[in-house]
């Protein structure tokens, strides 16, 4: 029995071990970082293990920002780039992208504090039936575009910042195309430290997995068309990035409308959503406690599922 316990014990340290080599591992990628508290309960950190295999595997340069002319299908979106313009400046004036409808769309629950908004095109799967019935012109470039997994208008009002984060896949990059920008550098988003400015119909291509942030300084809505595009991988790992592709990210399908299809993780995001605002409210009042105590159930969480009670 005592053999028995001092294996639940060992089970316990390994697991809480392995969650700060994930945490360190994010966090030193890259010459920006986010607290390391921060970082430890970061959705970064628990997929760690499987973006560090698809950086080992990466056909690409893994740094911040890579050239949009190493993928040729892109061009198609960046010469056609006054089509989205025209799409989504369309839906912008008629009031059309917006924030989630409901507590249904986690991957950016957080940006629709700061005023940022979006319609979908498409996301990890077929283009929703809204933008079918607004945006054809739009989706028939982008069914040229197969590596696209995912594409959308985004809006960031006029003095908006998003703050610093990571995103959580490294399976695909980030591709924004400029619709309506300042056109100087009161637009600007940096990756890594490094700061690249928007403007109209040209292309930036960046890895979302490197701290990034962003700001509208000009007194106008800056629009982008923002799409996830499959990052190239030697195989085996090219396989299984397109089924994690195919039934992880399609998951995180969500709606421009009521009525249309939500994934799965975004269904249990809004079964959870009460007890998330709980925790926002108390970040804004004591973030020190707010993070102690993330860390705690996390860990805590950790251990009762792997722990062989």
């Amino acid at each position: 029995m005592q053999s028995l316990f001092g294996s639940f014990w060992e089970v316990r340290i390994g697991v809480i071990a392995l969650i700060f080599l994930m945490a360190a591992a994010m966090h030193y990628r890259g010459q920006v970082r986010l607290k390391f508290a921060r970082q430890i309960t970061d959705h970064s950190t628990f997929t760690a293990p499987y973006n560090l295999l698809v950086y080992l595997f990466s056909r690409t340069p893994v740094r911040p920002f890579l050239d949009p002319a190493d993928f040729p299908e892109l061009r198609v979106l960046t010469d056609n780039w006054q089509v989205f313009r025209e799409e989504g400046l369309a839906l912008l004036q008629q009031g059309r992208v917006t924030a989630a409808t409901g507590d249904n769309d986690v991957g950016f629950h957080t940006f629709f504090r700061r005023g940022w908004t979006r319609f979908y095109l498409k996301w990890y799967g077929d283009p929703l039936a809204s933008a079918e019935q607004w945006c054809p012109r739009s989706l028939a470039l982008l069914r040229r575009a197969p590596g696209v997994h995912g594409a959308m208008f985004a809006a960031l009002p006029a003095g908006a910042r998003l703050g610093r984060h990571r995103d959580p896949f490294a399976g695909s990059l980030r591709y924004h195309l400029g619709l309506v920008t300042s056109n100087d550098d009161r637009c600007w988003i940096e990756v890594d430290g490094i700061r690249r400015s928007w403007r109209d119909g040209q292309p930036m291509m960046f890895d979302e997995t490197y701290v990034h942030e962003a700001e509208n300084g000009w007194d106008q809505t800056r629009l982008v068309l923002f799409c996830d595009v499959e990052r190239p991988l030697a195989q085996p790992l090219a396989a299984l990035n397109r089924w994690v592709t195919r039934n992880v990210m399609r998951a995180t399908r969500t709606q421009n409308v009521d009525g249309e299809p939500i994934g799965g993780i975004n269904r249990f995001y809004a079964r959870v959503a009460g007890v998330i605002a709980a925790g926002k409210a108390l970040k804004a009042r004591d973030r020190r406690l707010y993070y102690a105590l993330k860390t705690v159930l996390i860990v805590s969480l950790v251990v009762v599922l792997i722990a062989p009670w």
